[in-house]
């Protein structure tokens, strides 16, 4: 379950990080698309990394070689 939804989120960030691109090539970077779309994938990618600390420190995931 947790492996799905990191994989979902990374493609989410994926896929905000495109249509950021998109909004940037179209809009000539004046509108405020590009950077509602960069907003969320700093959000998503936040998100991410507080579901990775909450599963380590629930014990859901180890670090390996160290």
């Amino acid at each position: 379950m947790l492996k799905i939804l990191v994989v979902l989120m990374l493609l989410l960030i994926i896929a905000s990080l495109a249509s950021g691109l998109v909004f940037m090539i179209r809009d000539r970077g004046h509108g405020p698309r590009a950077v509602q779309a960069l907003t969320v994938r700093v959000a998503l990618s936040v998100g991410l990394f507080l579901i990775l600390l909450l599963a380590y420190a629930a014990g859901l995931i180890a670090p390996y070689g160290l």
